[in-house]
């Protein structure tokens, strides 16, 4: 029987300079962040892994769920601990390509130690292993954003919200009451989107890019950009009418942040999409991430127009409690309605031309007009049903003749709630204005590479996507625990 040599080495290097999944209790990022006297010198006097440490130690990576990878007994299976790791350690330190994290982790075998990567063992090196051979290939790093299930990153995006609140509440700050919803158009890897490049039907939907079979084609509308077209000079309409907008083939991200007076903003949710998911789709799946992070609904939320929907404002309205909290929304001015524009009865009935209560002749259930199947109800001219009580209208309107006035809409408090929220007061504006915490949230985003991802499939965006904002929120988590007070 041959010996394994792997069996021989073990005895010969100290205990302390295993690597940290062979030892029997596991230690983790975050056992050594607790307890650093358990590191080896050389990861001690490291201030890479020492910086690291204080960035990525205080997660609880000891229940992270593993990847459900076979197990061969050649080749040891990489934590899931260490390939996450690694990727954060990717981005914040701004690479471009796996290639440049792979190197920059051969420079710092501390890291590598620290990582809890498998260690290929060699005592008669200066760190007692070979630097190369326990690294995965670059291949290893791209499979896991591909592979790796985004529940898996999720939960460090939900354990990282656990230690910023648990730690705002140790400072007495009061817990969150306003929450902001955004989001951004991220580009495919793909051809398509290189206009210098030529494709033909660049943008016909049928045909998926060869590049990434996830992608989907969108448009990117120019809300806060005043772009006037010039009117066409064949079949002119007026220019103020022609819709602004790019198109593209990639995804669509959604955050809810919130911000906290003097110590700056943090992400409480997110979410990708391809990107001819309207905006709208991202309401519900992102409210339920934070109500189950919160453990309740916010009271105030803000969003920009794209979320100007009846059901947006229902959902922060509490009918036992009217005054609890609103979503401060602009209108819209869909279906060609001013802000203001419907009045309302005290029963919530609305009122036609004359300021009449319209009576209610029927309702349906609708399941196509909208993302949420609800009650609609047809509102129709007071003078005429349930019978005609006059031969005239007061106000002279136009459909007088042929019934009166009418009005489709859904019967919910929120359709009620859109109308009549007071915009102009100060409440409403000084809520409106938190919406500047996503704006820097993206702006940190941008800055870390999340418009222009050199990835190929919807998984790997997905989770990519999950470590920015992970990354983001350590982030601020380090700045708490140093006690640095947000510069605005």
């Amino acid at each position: 029987m041959i010996d394994n040599p792997l069996v021989v080495q073990l005895p010969l290097l100290p205990s302390s300079l295993l690597p940290p999944t062979w030892l029997e209790n596991q230690p983790n990022l975050h056992t050594y962040w607790q307890h650093p006297e358990r590191l080896p010198n050389f990861v001690r006097q490291c201030p890479t892994a020492r910086r690291y440490l204080e960035l990525l130690g205080p997660l609880h990576w000891r229940n992270l769920p593993e990847r459900p990878v076979a197990r061969n007994w050649w080749q040891p299976t990489i934590p899931a601990q260490a390939l996450a790791a690694a990727e954060i350690i990717k981005l914040n330190e701004g690479f471009s390509s796996v290639g440049h994290l792979h190197l920059f982790l051969e420079e710092h075998p501390s890291l590598i130690w620290l990582l809890g990567f498998p260690l290929s063992l060699a005592p008669a090196t200066p760190f007692g292993f070979n630097v190369l051979s326990s690294l995965p290939t670059q291949r290893h790093f791209t499979q896991m954003l591909r592979d790796t299930s985004n529940a898996t990153l999720q939960f460090l995006l939900t354990n990282s919200l656990q230690l910023i609140l648990a730690e705002l509440a140790s400072r007495g700050v009061p817990s969150i009451e306003c929450v902001s919803l955004d989001t951004k158009h991220i580009l495919a890897w793909v051809k398509e989107n290189n206009p210098k490049t030529y494709v033909a039907n660049r943008f016909n939907k049928k045909k998926q890019p060869t590049g990434d079979p996830d992608c989907k084609l969108g448009c990117k509308r120019r809300h806060n950009q005043r772009v006037v077209p010039t009117t066409p000079t064949h079949n002119p309409v007026s220019a103020t009418t022609v819709k602004v907008g790019e198109y593209y083939w990639g995804y669509g991200s959604g955050i809810v942040v919130t911000k906290v007076p003097t110590w700056g903003e943090f992400v409480l949710a997110e979410l990708t999409q391809p990107f001819d998911q309207g905006d709208l789709t991202y309401f519900f799946p992102l409210m339920h991430q934070v109500e189950e992070r919160l453990g309740s609904k916010p009271r105030y939320a803000t969003f920009d127009a794209a979320f100007d929907a009846w059901y947006v404002y229902a959902y922060f309205y509490r009918e036992n409690d009217p005054d609890f909290g609103f979503a401060a929304v602009p209108f819209s001015e869909k279906g060609g309605y001013k802000a203001k524009g419907r009045q309302f009865a005290p029963d919530g009935s609305p009122l036609c031309a004359a300021n009449l209560p319209m009576a209610l002749r029927f309702t349906f259930t609708d399941r196509t007009s909208c993302l949420v199947e609800h009650e609609r109800g047809k509102y129709v001219c007071p003078l005429r049903f349930p019978q005609q009580v006059s031969k005239t209208c007061p106000a002279h309107h136009k459909n007088w003749k042929t019934g009166g006035c009418t009005a489709m809409m859904p019967t919910s408090i929120g359709a009620r709630l859109r109308y009549t929220l007071d915009r102009e007061s100060d409440e409403y504006k000084q809520l409106y204005r938190q919406r500047t915490a996503d704006e820097r949230i993206n702006s940190q985003a941008v800055a870390l590479g999340i418009e222009r991802p050199h990835l190929r499939n919807g998984q790997a965006i997905a989770n990519q996507n999950t470590l920015i904002y992970l990354l983001i929120n350590l982030r601020f988590l380090h700045r708490l625990l140093l006690n640095q007070h947000d510069s605005e």
